[in-house]
């Protein structure tokens, strides 16, 4: 079940207070493959176990929240940064 646009429009990243907005399907696609290789980590540096439906990104591009069952995940500890990715 895809995050309710009205919802998307007044989210915010609880850390820096940038807007959020969905994560292109390209983009969500090679993150999964990165997730399944397991080689994604959490801002908490655990690893990513579990493949994405959906996520939210940081207008700045800089974090991805993961989105289960249509409820976006905004907890710290949960975010992914993108700065372990080679091109994103």
């Amino acid at each position: 079940m895809p995050i309710d646009a009205k919802l998307l429009e007044i989210l915010c990243c609880p850390v820096s207070h940038s807007p959020l907005g969905r994560l292109p399907e390209e983009a969500l696609r090679k993150l999964n493959a990165d997730i399944a290789a397991g080689s994604v980590l959490r801002t908490d540096g655990q690893p990513v176990s579990d493949t994405l439906d959906e996520a939210l990104l940081t207008e700045d591009r800089k974090v991805i929240y993961p989105v289960r069952d249509g409820i976006p995940i905004l907890l710290e500890e949960e975010a992914i940064g993108t700065t372990q990715f080679k091109a994103f």
